[in-house]
């Protein structure tokens, strides 16, 4: 049995960017935080810490996942609060990356550190074992790496390194809390300088450099190439350096080169002159405002190494490499990228073989299987698949042939041979019963620590299939499934972004009709992000252009009927959502008996930024739930301010926590950190409510509304808004309707009406709008462009 790691409280040593951010995405977590760094020379001796505090909610994208919760971090520095180690079951160095300051902060620690507390050193390449020296012998097998990457609330990956003492159940321990308290996606590396995803990550960009001038590329011509066009991210080559750094990339480059001495590439662990060039001048990257590009007004310029000067960039891939990057079959499209003479298709290929070619020959030093190596560089630096899943779709054999001919004609970067376990029969690295360890020489399947049972759907590798359980009805919007012997369904939906058709709401209500009876439960579940995108607009538009206003309201009707289905379902519905739960998404998971969140949800109820109202329930929804929270004499106006500026700005939530306090999710709704254990979670809470007997709540019958008082108050400010510019004319007639059917509709203060009477309001309202030019022009505009209109 491993040792279950308790954290009820942690440090983190040092406040600098990553520090301070670890700190702030352990208490996102719920883990009571102190962040420790140097005393301040004058003044509060927390002066650097509470700074770096207030900084955190500065930062983009934001490290807290609710600002309140920066006040939750305890600060502390080392003269004055050691003692407060004493009660920490975690502690985290970030500080600088300088063996003799790690060195000399675990000395002046260790005292301190309680003989059960795991410490870790949150390091991107300095030895781990080398560190350890220093420690006590009695902590030494409570000692590991831990590299968190930038930003560490969004980077999914973590890298875990043990030293050659620490003991297994802790590090089993510390995955556990990793994966399931900060939702990371853990890979066991070996002690090696820059671990696995920046030794391979560093060394991508490397040979994308040096091949950049050896086919004499522009910067921004190697960014259409290295980006999404090959499953990378948008950032591709040079703006990632420019966002990274450019003196940080310097940096990472030499620690290469000077810690690396025999690798057989070492002569390319060298800043190219151009990058030097920048560095000096001060041209740091998007820091300094300038690095490979700068901007002129709004115009985004790239550096010319030729007019060693700036010029507009706007770099296209050639037409034809362009098509053959768009080849579905992978063995094809390597094919035609060794055989074209384009520099462009030239250059990917020779940056794929040394890359592989690197990989390879390095497996068995930094890594236990290849597994760790492709979800180091899926999770870390946002490839869609990573070196030797891409190898091995191409074709193992015949791309491993290729770049033995490469080396031998020394077209490769190296002339190192690749290894023999390269050639043994193998048709790759991933099959059936695990991934490839050159150091066991054998297929390694994947951990068997406990905390991978709540993966349900994991992260899946090049053949690996979670099997999505027998179908149970299925239409053209939706596919409902239920695992062999499972009493809790399963439903989600088979349109582009998830949005809601008319097939998606009728297959919906079948869906529920069908686990009413047959099921204990039912979890609207998609297993790829994002939750929903919201109503089809598209078929909206087709509806209202054709002048069938019956149709168009008919079509509202049923998206009503969905979400009360939905909410008086008699078997608990739970919304299991991640990513975007916008318009119709969101007030579905609003009428589920439970929703369960991933951290990194986007909720928002966004009608009002395409010229209409929230029609599926979302605003009755709002109006009943002020009514219930005041009871018969409280004022059911103050519960409806936060709700109308929400919907009225179509603001979006940019964490779970924060649609709490949105009050787009309801305070028991439940929030989870590792999004691929979403689906565990949303069964469980099923289950729990069917066991506790679950009836849905009764009828909204008596809902006491704000009325004509409430709707004249929402006004004065509106008015306000529109003579001060804030809001255009039609702004203000759509936030006039939102108020009006929050409120209720015409009728006195404090009048009681039904739930019916509600959504009869949302959709007059919404077929009022709908048929406005202005907010037509806005629905167009948005299904063009994917930005709203203001007009």
């Amino acid at each position: 049995m491993s040792e279950k790691l308790l954290v009820r409280r942690a440090a983190v040593l040092g406040a600098g960017v990553m520090g301070a951010q670890i700190a702030a995405h352990l208490t996102n977590a719920g883990v009571d935080t102190v962040l420790f760094d140097l005393p301040a020379k004058e003044g509060d001796p927390n002066g650097i810490v509470n700074k770096a505090i207030a900084n955190l909610a500065k930062l983009s994208p934001a490290p807290l996942a609710d600002k309140a919760l920066a006040s939750r971090i305890v600060a502390a520095n080392y003269d004055t609060g050691l003692e407060l180690l004493e009660g920490c079951d975690l502690v985290i160095e970030a500080i600088a990356e300088r063996m003799d300051w790690k060195q000399d902060l675990y000395r002046k620690i260790a005292p301190h550190v309680p003989s059960h507390a795991v410490l870790a050193s949150n390091t991107s390449g300095l030895g781990i074992n080398k560190l350890a020296e220093v420690l006590p012998e009695e902590m030494r097998h409570r000692f590991c790496g831990v590299h968190f990457f930038n930003p560490p609330r969004y980077m999914h990956l973590a890298e875990l390194i043990p030293a050659k003492g620490t003991d297994p159940a802790i590090l089993q321990g510390l995955e556990a809390f990793l994966v399931t308290t900060l939702g990371k996606g853990v890979v066991t590396a070996k002690d090696t300088p820059n671990f696995i995803g920046n030794r391979i990550g560093v060394f991508s960009m490397l040979a994308a450099m040096h091949h950049t001038e050896q086919f004499k590329l522009g910067f921004d011509t190697v960014d259409a190439l290295t980006g999404p066009a090959i499953g990378r991210p948008k950032s591709a080559t040079y703006r990632t350096a420019d966002v990274v750094g450019l003196d940080t990339m310097a940096h990472v480059i030499k620690t290469m080169a000077d810690t690396l001495p025999d690798d057989p590439w070492h002569k390319y662990f060298k800043a190219p002159k151009w990058l030097s060039g920048l560095v000096d001048k001060g041209a740091l990257g998007a820091k300094t405002g300038a690095g490979f590009y700068t901007k002129k007004g709004k115009e985004i310029m790239v550096l010319d190494l030729k007019a060693q000067d700036y010029r507009p960039s706007g770099a296209e891939l050639d037409p034809d490499v362009a098509a053959l990057l768009k080849e579905k079959d992978p063995a094809k499209k390597f094919a035609a990228l060794r055989a074209s003479e384009h520099p462009q298709a030239r250059f990917l290929w020779a940056c794929f073989r040394d890359t592989f070619h690197y990989s390879a020959f390095h497996l068995k030093d930094i890594a236990e299987t290849a597994r760790d190596v492709d979800f180091a560089m899926r999770w870390g630096y946002g490839w869609s698949i990573g070196p030797f899943e891409t190898w091995q779709a191409a074709g193992w054999k015949q791309v491993a042939e290729w770049i033995a001919e490469d080396i031998v004609s020394g077209e490769a970067m190296s002339n190192a041979t690749l290894p023999d376990w390269v050639f043994d029969g193998r048709e790759g690295v991933h099959g059936k019963d695990g991934s490839y360890s050159p150091g066991r020489d054998a297929m390694v399947p994947r951990s068997t620590n406990p905390v991978y049972a709540r993966q349900r759907h994991p992260d899946a590798l090049l053949g690996e299939k979670s099997s999505q359980g027998r179908t149970v009805f299925e239409n053209d919007g939706v596919r409902m499934w239920a695992d062999e012997g499972d009493d809790i369904a399963v439903v989600g939906f088979k349109t582009k972004m998830h949005t809601v058709s008319d097939q998606v709401l009728d297959g919906l209500q079948e869906a529920i009709r069908i686990a009413e009876r047959d099921f204990r439960g039912l979890v609207i579940w998609q297993p790829r992000e994002p939750f929903s995108a919201g109503a089809d607009l598209s078929g909206a538009l087709g509806l209202l252009k054709a002048g069938d206003i019956k149709g168009f309201d008919a079509m509202v009707a049923n998206f009503q009927r969905t979400s009360q289905a939905i909410k008086y379902s008699l078997v608990p519905v739970i919304a299991a959502v991640r990513g975007l739960a916008l318009g119709g998404g969101c007030e579905f998971q609003m009428h589920a008996a439970r929703t369960v969140f991933g951290l990194e949800s986007y909720v928002g109820l966004v009608e009002a930024g395409v010229g209409l109202l929230p029609a599926g329930g979302g605003l009755k929804e709002f109006a009943v739930r002020a009514s219930e929270a005041v009871g018969p004499h409280g004022d059911v106006f103050s519960e409806l301010k936060t709700v109308f500026e929400t919907v009225a700005m179509a603001k979006v939530a940019t964490s779970a926590m924060e649609a709490k306090s949105l009050r787009l999710a309801r305070a028991e709704d439940v929030v989870v950190f590792n999004a691929f254990e979403l689906l565990h979670v949303a069964k469980a809470q099923a289950t729990a409510l069917a066991d506790g007997g679950y009836r849905p709540p009764l009828p909204a019958r008596k809902v006491r509304v704000a009325g004509d008082v409430g709707i004249a108050t929402f006004k004065m400010q509106l008015v306000n808004m529109l003579e001060g510019r804030f809001i255009s004319e039609h702004d203000y007639e759509i936030a006039t309707r939102i108020a009006t059917v929050l409120c209720g509709g015409e009728v006195d203060r404090g009048a009681v009406v039904d739930e019916e009477w509600l959504l009869r309001l949302e959709r007059e309202h919404f077929v009022a709008l709908a048929q406005m030019p202005k907010t037509q022009e806005r629905v167009a505009h948005m299904l063009k462009t994917g930005k709203p209109l203001r007009n």
